[in-house]
């Protein structure tokens, strides 16, 4: 068989495509090397793909916090609740409203719509979550964060272009309106079900946000919020120290061995980033697919 060969446009698209994927890829790689390096050796720089001095120093830090692993609890938790409730939320209010015999599905659907445009800003919005008690609270996590209007519509119009004939032959066997759903609808809605999952997913375990302002507990916190404040204590730390060397020669404290506060923040964002970069790849196979078949309706 005879090689293929690319025109020069192609081969100019693919050189570009493969370093823009590097681009995307080379920041978490250069993470990676710092957090698995000593960080005394760190504070020379130069490194670029491989550790220079390899360690486990840095991560065994990081665990020795008893609020790193609490943190962890309440992001898993949060997520996987928050994704099951909000998808299961989400999936029924689109299957109503893709019906066009659904009394008052304009007005619900206005109704969902409005929020929105408008904000009533920081302060309503807190007031709001305190007269509800969930300042303080776990559900502050779950509950604000049950519907969202762009997922809702893109459920709606992949539902809408389901067969209409497959449910009448289930209303023919005898399913009721419950039994269509879960034993029809929901078994044909896996790519846009999994596209939604992945968006409100990432949305929770990515939010620092809430615990950071919601949230006192220290029980309470979440891992983004806790990597927050551990990042500012750091930089904190990180400047003390040179303010200590440029007056008095002392650089690093003896009991941080060989790491440093920017070895730490790189372990940090390690032990952060890579279960949502583990779960992703899994999911991929069905991002394009949900988000085009619930963004066009042909």
């Amino acid at each position: 068989m005879s090689k293929r060969r690319f025109s020069p446009f192609e081969a100019l698209n693919y050189a570009f495509l493969t370093l823009f994927g590097l681009s995307m890829i080379y920041p978490f790689i250069y993470i990676l090397v710092y957090s698995l390096n000593d960080g005394k050796d760190s504070m020379m720089g130069a490194l670029y793909f491989l550790p220079r001095k390899v360690t486990l120093d840095n991560y065994a830090q990081v665990f020795e916090n008893h609020e790193i692993w609490q943190a962890y609890k309440i992001t898993l938790a949060r997520t996987l609740l928050g994704v099951v409730l909000h998808v299961t939320l989400c999936t029924m209010m689109a299957y109503a409203l893709s019906k066009k015999t659904l009394p008052g599905r304009t007005f619900f659907t206005f109704y969902i719509f409005l929020p929105t445009i408008f904000s009533a800003g920081f302060i309503p919005y807190f007031i709001t979550l305190q007269k509800l008690h969930l300042i303080n609270s776990f559900w502050v996590y779950v509950i604000p964060l049950l519907f969202n209007f762009m997922h809702i519509v893109i459920i709606r119009t992949f539902l809408q272009g389901i067969p209409e004939e497959l449910e009448e032959s289930a209303r023919i066997d005898g399913y009721g309106d419950l039994q269509i759903f879960l034993r029809v609808v929901l078994p044909l809605s896996g790519p846009v079900l999994a596209t939604i999952s992945l968006f409100i997913g990432v949305a929770h375990w990515n939010d620092w946000f809430t615990g950071a302002y919601y949230v006192s507990n220290k029980e309470l916190l979440p891992v983004q919020t806790l990597l927050q404040q551990m990042l500012t204590e750091m930089e904190a730390l990180s400047s003390s120290m040179q303010r200590a060397a440029q007056q008095g020669g002392q650089t690093v404290n003896a009991n941080m061995a060989g790491a440093t506060p920017e070895s730490l923040r790189m372990a940090l964002l390690v032990i952060t980033v890579f279960p949502i970069l583990c779960v992703y790849p899994f999911l991929q196979r069905y991002f394009v697919k949900g988000v085009m078949l619930g963004s066009v309706k042909g």
